[in-house]
């Protein structure tokens, strides 16, 4: 006959479903090896460390493929299975996607680039610090409560502070760690004062039960539940480079290692929205008319601030074509917000969603590349200014042929017909959403974008100014140019796949 305390004890034992956590953990477990092995390789062998990342990552991205016959669930209450901590439904499978395989893509850009570096980044810490990171990302979208939100989000955003900041004696660099760490800090401690206030009102930090008693809040609480909603999405604004929050970008992306840029200007927005998706559409449903008037507005300032920024980037100054990309991120950022900011005024919210995470799929894949290609040209041109990319036709006739693709694609122009298909995609949810306003404005900022875009294309196929520079392709950067390159070409073959992976049952 058990005893009381056997049965107590018995009634708390978790039952953990690893294959439903397998790939944020998979990345985590590689990150320590790699770490604990970079004290017994040798000096001329650290390459081992980065393919040994690389497959990390490849082996983490395969383990979603075992989770798509259904949703999965684990860290649950003991006294009500319905309300878990860690969820792998679509919604979940979807990021996980985007976030390991952008930083799979990452990392084979990060090959060539500590290679090139000649002992400047710490290949150890350099590689713990990206998985270490991409773990958290992948565990962010799946997380159904407050507090493991936080904790994923911090994951994810730490290792990026000393990413940004890790190339030894570069002062630009640290400049630009310091800008990032200090407009993240402040985002984390503004959410985290949010979600004390939503928890005080609520009594709970799941994300379900807080959707259920947020409504029914008492009256004296009501203020402070009000203030925490208004809190929360102040923090997570900072997190998605939203504008008047997105002061660091162009700074950090020009101070980090290129393959760093190209990681957060992907899965550093990856995280961002799929945890401001979560607190608004998952926890907040009932302050839809909080959160829907201000993420509209914020997505029409940041939209138009980010193309009228990479509207005026000069092709002769320094770093202009990592700036542009930068700025141009803003400006993405503001159309990713859109879908999100509809689903409030949508009877069909997941149908909103899936728009969001439809163009957020086309924008990793195609941004990821002209990364990739500006990480080709960087090589030989330090500098990486726009102007450098004259004559690239000459010298790289595929290179510059790709690079073309990928800024059409941003555009939303044929050939990149998976760029027009997710614009379309947004501009209809604003619709179906009464946000004519808004529509106007995307259709006003996509007219803006036209002009760099094409601009910096042309230049591509211009006659170079003196003899042709030829570009030696390490194979690893080959591998990231052309998974992005045939990803992109294969979607605009059938975009219609992108809106059928992410339109059925996202929650």
């Amino acid at each position: 006959m058990s005893s009381p305390a056997q049965s107590l004890g018995a009634s708390l034992v978790q039952s953990v479903d690893w294959l439903a956590i397998a790939p944020p953990t998979i990345a985590a477990v590689v990150g320590l090896v790699v770490l604990v092995a970079d004290l017994f390789v040798a000096e001329h062998r650290k390459s081992v460390l980065g393919w040994t990342s690389v497959a990390g990552l490849t082996l983490a991205t395969l383990m979603l493929l075992p989770l798509l016959d259904g949703d999965r669930s684990t860290f649950c209450l003991t006294g009500d299975a319905a309300v878990c901590s860690y969820t792998a439904d679509r919604f979940t499978l979807v990021i996980q996607f985007l976030v390991l395989g952008g930083a799979l893509l990452a990392a084979l850009l990060s090959v060539t680039a500590l290679k090139d570096a000649r002992k400047e980044l710490p290949e150890g810490e350099y590689w713990f610090l990206l998985l270490s990171s991409a773990a958290g990302a992948a565990l962010l979208p799946a997380s159904r409560d407050f507090a493991t939100l936080i904790v994923a989000l911090e994951v994810a955003s730490l290792p990026a502070f000393a990413l940004v900041g890790l190339r030894y004696g570069d002062r630009k660099s640290s400049e630009a760690a310091l800008k990032f760490f200090l407009s993240s800090v402040t985002a984390t401690a503004v959410s985290l004062m949010g979600i004390s206030f939503v928890y005080a009102s609520t009594g709970t930090l799941y994300l379900s039960q807080v959707a259920d008693r947020i409504q029914n809040v008492d009256g004296q609480l009501h203020t402070l539940a009000q203030a925490g909603v208004v809190l929360t999405l102040v923090g997570f604004a900072f997190k998605t480079a939203a504008v008047p929050f997105h002061f660091w970008v162009p700074d950090t992306y020009v101070g980090a290692p290129l393959p760093i840029a190209a990681y957060l200007s992907v899965i550093g927005k990856a995280v961002g929205f799929s945890g401001l998706i979560l607190v608004t559409v998952v926890a907040l449903p009932s302050y839809a008319d909080v959160w829907g008037p201000a993420l509209a507005a914020l997505a029409a300032l940041t939209m138009t601030v980010g193309n009228v920024g990479a509207l005026r980037q000069q092709a002769t100054r320094a770093y202009s074509a990592v700036r542009l990309l930068a700025w141009s991120s803003v400006g993405q950022a503001g159309y990713l917000l859109v879908p999100i900011a509809a689903a409030a005024y949508s009877g069909d919210a997941e149908k909103s969603i899936g728009s969001t995470v439809a163009y957020a799929l086309m924008y990793g894949a195609v941004n990821l590349g002209a990364f990739a290609v500006a990480a080709l040209v960087g090589r030989t041109r330090s500098l990486n200014r726009v102007s450098d990319y004259r004559g690239l036709y000459a010298s790289s006739p595929l290179s510059a042929l790709l690079l073309a693709f990928f800024l059409l694609c941003l555009a939303g122009l044929p050939p990149g017909i998976i760029g027009l298909f997710a614009k379309v995609t947004v501009f209809s949810a604003a619709v179906d959403a009464g946000l004519g306003w808004l529509a106007v404005i995307m259709a006003v900022n996509v007219v803006i974008a036209l002009f760099y875009y094409l601009q910096w294309t042309a230049l591509l196929f211009r006659a170079p100014e003196g003899e042709p520079q030829k570009h030696h392709v390490p194979a690893p950067l080959t591998a990231a140019i052309a998974l992005t390159g045939v990803l992109g070409i294969a979607l605009s073959g059938a975009p219609q796949l992108v809106l059928r992976f992410t339109d059925t049952a996202l929650f």
